[in-house]
């Protein structure tokens, strides 16, 4: 019998010690080690049979054929931008994101619409509940198989004679191996899984995708090291309240971070978004005040996005500062530089700012928006509804140019707006849209402009 031992695991970082201590000597964390116990694995099991594999010899770099890699498309154009065009054999991709945002509706959309034979692996749901939702999704297919079993011995027994194209499991944290005494969702056992699903990803040249459960905090439950061992990590994001959801791409081994893809919750399941910017700005039968419409890039996606900001007279002493999907810090610098560079006493009024869509960016160039409408509801102007800014503005009451400035401008000359403000400092090379650009140097001119 394999010898058995005891070990103590940090909950947070996942570092191993010898016996218990209240700090972990890695991350500095209290009251986080628990304790385990551990079975080494025998030398005569290998469920993989990757004995039967020739050892691989190191080769020179130049030598290392890379255009046997085609990329596999999922049928799903939001999935494949983030993916960087589509599952790459051989990778592991993790999927987290909060309960109930839509993760298992996500992969199984997925599971039914690509063209390949898949395997679902649950460890939360029954067969029933699975086919249950895919009977309210209206979706069918003949290649997608079903497997309710969270121990990996028994998964990877069925695993040889179905010989899937792709191999989902949700989630991890329900997943356990024999090998490991610990319960399921321990740090030592999501090590454990996640060595043998990316050992059977990468001698299989098959891709794995796992769901992965998240904290209070937001961080995926277990190891950091299980981000670090994967290929890819997706985080599937969203207001439950609202019926837009964004994946982002935290880590990328194969394509770039950059891209987002965005989904509108429906009771069929998740909707592509390809316009965005359609969805993004509210449709008002009468031009009010307080909003202005900002020309964003998420990567090299440009979307347009309605700010809205309301200024009104502080009731108590102390004024409040709201700021929904925008950074409250950069409002309260915006609002100093309005106030120190136009002469706006904005100090005794009460100050929100909202992004429609429930929508959180980051995106400098939302800052000539923010402002434009901050002015609008001081003053109660309505701003032309043909005019969207795109420009960051410093602590001087310059207006910067932002990067992307062509994609910016070309998606707001697509959607039919007629101007847009931008920086003087701006290079461009649209010379030939139908869209007047207004350059702006300084606040001042800003609100020159527009009032």
């Amino acid at each position: 019998m394999a010898k058995v031992k005891k070990a103590f695991f940090c909950q947070s970082c996942g570092t191993q010690h010898t016996q218990w201590q209240g700090q972990c000597n890695a991350c500095k964390a209290w009251n986080t080690l628990a304790e385990e116990l551990i079975q080494k694995a025998s030398s005569t099991e290998n469920w993989s049979g990757s004995s039967s594999q020739k050892t691989p010899k190191p080769i020179l770099l130049h030598e290392v054929d890379t255009t046997q890699i085609p990329r596999i498309k999922t049928n799903d154009s939001e999935l494949d931008r983030v993916l960087g065009g589509g599952l790459v054999p051989g990778a592991v991709v993790l999927l987290g994101g909060e309960p109930g945002i839509g993760k298992s509706t996500l992969l199984l959309q997925l599971s039914l619409t690509i063209k390949r034979k898949v395997l679902y692996v649950s460890g939360e749901e029954s067969q029933q509940q699975i086919k249950l939702r895919a009977n309210r999704m209206g979706l069918t297919a003949d290649s997608c198989y079903l497997l309710s079993q969270t121990e990996t011995l028994k998964i990877f027994d069925q695993i040889p004679q179905l010989q899937p194209e792709l191999v989902i499991f949700d989630s991890i944290q329900t997943l356990h191996t024999p090998q490991i005494e610990s319960g399921a969702g321990s740090v030592s056992q999501i090590k454990a899984c996640a060595a043998e699903l990316i050992k059977y990803a990468k001698t299989n040249n098959t891709p794995v995708i796992l769901v992965g459960h998240i904290t209070k905090d937001g961080a995926i439950a277990g190891p950091k090291i299980l981000e670090h061992m994967v290929d890819t990590v997706l985080q599937f994001e969203g207001d439950r309240n609202h019926i837009y959801r964004i994946l982002r791409a935290n880590k990328n081994r194969f394509g770039a971070t950059s891209e987002i893809g965005i989904y509108e919750m429906q009771t069929q399941g998740l909707r592509e978004v390809k316009n965005p910017s359609e969805v993004l700005i509210s449709t008002k039968s009468q031009t009010l005040s307080g909003h202005a419409i900002a020309a964003t890039v998420e990567g090299i996606r440009p979307m347009m996005i309605e700010v809205q900001a309301l200024v009104s007279s502080a009731v108590y002493g102390t004024p409040q500062r709201s700021a929904t999907g925008f950074n409250a810090k950069r409002l309260n610098m915006l609002l100093a530089v309005l106030e120190k560079r136009a002469g706006f006493a904005l100090g005794s009024k009460d100050v929100f700012i909202n992004i429609t869509g429930g929508i959180a960016l980051e995106d400098p160039a939302l800052d000539l928006a923010v402002v434009a409408a901050l002015l609008s509801s001081y003053h109660d102007v309505p701003i032309p509804q043909q005019l969207c800014f795109a420009a960051e503005i410093g602590l001087s009451g310059e207006i910067r140019p932002v990067a992307k400035a062509d994609l910016r401008i070309q998606e707001a000359a697509k959607l039919g707006f007629e101007q847009v403000a931008i920086s003087k400092f701006t290079k461009v090379g649209n010379a030939g849209l139908k869209i007047e650009k207004v350059l702006l140097e300084t606040v001042g001119s800003l609100v020159d402009f527009l009032f």
